[in-house]
């Protein structure tokens, strides 16, 4: 943290969004237990406690955007999530401090992502709860650890969405002004290139990549029926929908990479084992939006006309468009989503079925660049995107450890 040209200048700056775990249970008792175990001492400037210096600050790096995910979750939840929990709408969230919120509050909004699969509100439903627990256990096991937790709640201030019903506090996440990468399926079909390699890759959905767009509705204005469409949704709240359904997959595939990226400069076996078995559920999660968002109807929407538009037009495009050339189909099939084997470490190897990228170096700052990129932090103060990039340096500078 003193090093020149750090995002922050001292420890102090970034240590105030750092909560650490002893506190609570007793710091002298604590920490004269790790002492007399031979473990580091309580307060070190990195807040380790007993973790080495990389493998904490690695946790702590997902602990926060884990904490990001599950405040982007909760929104796709609230406006489209399954409504038939036991203890919903509001959904009883398990983790200690946090509450309830409602669920399924945008009835069309929930028809158009039934177009893409009838069981969108209940996989919503999952992926939110999946994302909350990630952050709940990374907390807890970095403060049973003696280290540093990371608290974001200064930054939840971007304003929620203004459909009816939805609470009004304040949000970490800006669902509203997109800008995504949709290169991830292209990359996947592929069977020579990967990004490791330095590798691009065409979209898949051109429009979403370029401008601004909402994945959510910003108010109940966006919420337009139609009953010449199918399911009675409007192109316009149609083309909402169908921006989340890309937008979910980009968000997972990001998880997919990031924890077999980071889990290469681990020290503990046990730190290994939680990035190994957090991992796999966010590839799943992505398999999941991978396979659904490919049946977005086929539509041009320009955002024109309600609140907050920005005047930007999304194109939904036949995937499967039979005129396509024989490497337009391979790139752009909609049920082409099993990894596509392709060059892996060195290319004198034979092809691999794997995910990809999981080069390790830059990989946190990646991360950060990524999301950055999609607009997701559109509104957020500097303080913010300093903390960010702070957490991500420490990540990237962890070495695993003899």
């Amino acid at each position: 943290m003193k090093e020149k040209g750090r995002v922050f200048s001292s420890p102090k700056n970034r240590r105030a969004f750092l909560k650490n775990g002893m506190v609570a249970a007793g710091a002298a008792t604590m920490g004269a237990g790790l002492l007399a175990g031979g473990l580091p001492a309580f307060g070190q400037e990195e807040g380790s406690g007993s973790l080495t210096k990389g493998d904490a600050a690695i946790l702590r790096f997902l602990q926060a955007l884990e904490t990001l995910e599950a405040d982007l979750w909760r929104q796709y939840a609230e406006l489209g999530g399954a409504t038939n929990q036991p203890g919903s709408s509001p959904i009883d969230v398990p983790f200690p401090g946090f509450g309830t919120f409602p669920t399924g509050l945008a009835s069309l909004y929930v028809a158009g992502l039934q177009q893409l699969d009838g069981d969108m509100p209940q996989y919503i439903f999952d992926n939110t709860d999946d994302e909350f627990s990630h952050e709940a256990f990374l907390k807890a096991y970095l403060k049973s650890k003696g280290a540093d937790t990371v608290d974001l709640s200064k930054f939840a201030t971007l304003p929620p969405s203004g459909v009816s019903g939805v609470p009004t506090d304040g949000r970490l996440t800006n669902l509203t002004r997109l800008t995504i990468d949709t290169s991830w399926w292209t990359r996947y079909r592929s069977d020579n290139k990967n990004p490791d390699f330095g590798d691009t890759f065409d979209q898949a959905v051109p429009s979403l990549a370029t401008g601004h767009h909402t994945a959510i509705p910003r108010s109940d204005k966006d919420l337009v029926a139609d009953s010449s469409k199918p399911g009675g949704v409007s192109d316009h709240t149609q083309a909402i929908a169908s921006t989340a359904g890309f937008h979910f997959a980009f968000i997972e595939q990001g998880g997919s990479s990031l924890y077999p990226s980071l889990a290469q400069r681990v020290t503990s076996l046990e730190v290994l084992r939680i990035l190994l078995s957090i991992g796999p559920t966010e590839t799943s999660h992505f398999q999941t939006w991978h396979d659904k968002a490919g049946n977005a109807r086929v539509l041009t929407d320009t955002d024109k006309g309600f609140p907050g538009s920005t005047g930007d037009t999304v194109s939904f495009p036949n995937l499967n468009d039979p005129t396509h050339t024989a490497a337009q189909a391979d790139a752009l099939q909609t049920n082409l989503i099993m990894p596509e084997p392709t060059i892996f470490l060195n290319k004198k190897f034979p092809a691999v079925s794997i995910i990809r990228p999981t080069e390790t170096k830059g990989a946190a700052m990646g991360a950060v660049k990524g999301l950055t990129a999609d607009g997701l932090f559109h509104g957020q103060s500097k303080e913010f995107f300093q903390l960010l990039a702070d957490l991500a340096e420490d990540a990237d500078e962890a070495k695993r450890e003899i």
